[in-house]
């Protein structure tokens, strides 16, 4: 069986550039779906239901995402044509969501912007899951902690910019200024507007400049490993099978996988109401915002700079993504995880004592050095688990783990938002830290194949 060459930085650099694209967007719709919504009506306890059946969607489609792009191979590649499928629907996304009030005549705009939120979000799980596939078909061992740590700095970048933009334009060249309550803000429509050109152009870059293995040539990296062991080749219960005998460290992985999504997925969607009451003073009435021209103001400001504060994090991500390989290194890749996401914990946790907007800047370099851990650890753990022949279904049954936790944190944190916290969504975020360190206690459990 032959070795997979070692590849260059700047081959790393390409495979993985579409990945700051998509995170721009990603970054868009995380500081700025639950303001969109809100805008068009929405209450606080009903924001985490909207966000549901975009991970709902993303659990069903990612394995067969996986399944099949481990089995195509076509002009474009092998998983080119699934991230690129998912960059262009995503793309119509971020073009219709924050105009979705020009449709109202064919029905409320707080339905398609949902609709459009839902679509999205499940578009970028077409597009994640082979990527991260792709770095595993393309790096040999020793390079994948490297691959899947460029990959995040890569995230970072985009998702540094997707999140500042919005008040960057607002603040530097007052686009957005004075928009009435019921109406979006003119920065985040054009910020949208310029993460779905981002979007597409960095995953062209990827497939220009990236080569794929093709079949007969990856069968020479792979030769000892049986495909399907007489099994059938593609479908449904294929996909099935492999799940019922899915490896050890996957499972182990998903405890945590379960508690540290859970605890992201609170964060985007109560973050801009937590901050907007907790510092900003901002009124809501029955978990609704009042309409007023004062608060409404007071409201995009904190939906600014709740933008701010998710490029921080990002940001934070961005550089110490490259220190994970070096701290890997020097402990193990269990010890780093640990240590990231009780940093994370730490984050949240300390929101709830702050109320000056400045000093919630150390809260997410906490939550970066989470982020920066969780986008590439579990995967470099995970990668080396799992037979070759199967990386991409593999990858997208470990997105269970992912959506599962997005969808229970969509369905219970609305009621308990409303009914035990009284609508004050600080305490979603306090919530969410205490999960990133139940996360950070279960890794202990986990079993790394190095």
């Amino acid at each position: 069986m032959k070795t997979k060459p070692r590849l260059s930085t700047a081959q790393i650099l390409n495979m993985n550039f579409g990945f700051l694209g998509i995170q721009f967007g990603f970054a868009l719709q995380n500081a700025n779906a639950s303001r969109i919504l809100q805008t068009f009506g929405a209450d606080i306890q009903s924001l985490s239901w909207f966000w549901v059946v975009a991970p709902l969607t993303g659990m069903i489609i990612q394995p067969l995402i996986g399944h099949y792009s481990d089995r195509t191979w076509c002009k474009l590649g092998r998983r080119k044509p699934y991230f690129l499928t998912g960059a262009i629907l995503a793309a119509i996304a971020l073009l219709f969501m924050p105009n979705s009030a020009a449709l109202s005549s064919l029905m409320p705009p707080l339905i398609i912007g949902a609709g459009m939120l839902t679509i999205m979000n499940a578009s970028f799980n077409v597009a994640m899951e082979p990527f991260r596939a792709l770095v595993a078909d393309l790096l040999p061992e020793e390079q994948r902690t490297t691959g899947f740590s460029v990959q995040t700095f890569l995230i970072g970048i985009g998702a540094v910019i997707g999140s500042w933009l919005p008040y960057a334009m607002m603040k530097w060249f007052d686009i957005g200024k004075g928009t009435p309550d019921s109406e979006v803000p003119v920065n985040v429509i054009i910020a949208f507007y310029i993460g779905a050109a981002v979007m597409l152009g960095t995953i062209v870059w990827t497939i220009v400049r990236t080569k794929e293995y093709p079949p007969e040539e990856y069968r020479q990296f792979h030769s000892d490993e049986s495909e399907a062991d007489g099994e059938p080749k593609s479908g449904i219960m294929q996909i099935f099978r492999d799940i019922v005998r899915m490896p050890a460290t996957m499972k182990q992985l998903g405890v945590v996988q379960f508690f540290s999504w859970f605890a992201l997925f609170a964060m985007w969607v109560f973050t801009t109401p937590a901050v907007a009451s907790h510092v900003y003073g901002v009124q809501f009435e029955n978990g609704e915002l009042l309409k007023n021209p004062a608060n409404k103001a007071a409201y995009d400001a904190a939906g600014d700079w709740v933008g701010i504060l998710f490029g921080v994090y990002n940001l934070v991500a961005m550089f110490f993504a490259l220190a994970l390989p070096w701290i890997a290194a020097k402990t193990n890749r269990k010890m780093t995880h640990v240590i990231s996401l009780i940093c994370g914990g730490i984050g949240l946790i300390s929101i709830y004592f702050i109320t000056n907007q400045y000093w919630l800047i150390a809260s997410m370099i906490g939550v970066g050095i989470a982020w920066a851990s969780i986008l590439a650890m579990p995967y470099a753990i995970l990668a080396g688990s799992i037979p070759p022949a199967k990386m991409g279904v593999y990858m997208g049954i470990f997105n269970f783990f992912i959506t599962i936790p997005q969808i229970i944190s969509s369905l219970v944190n609305g009621p308990i938002v409303k009914h035990l916290f009284n609508s004050d969504a600080v305490y979603a975020i306090l919530m969410a830290g205490i999960c990133l360190l139940i996360a950070a206690g279960s890794v202990v459990f986990v079993k790394d194949k190095t």
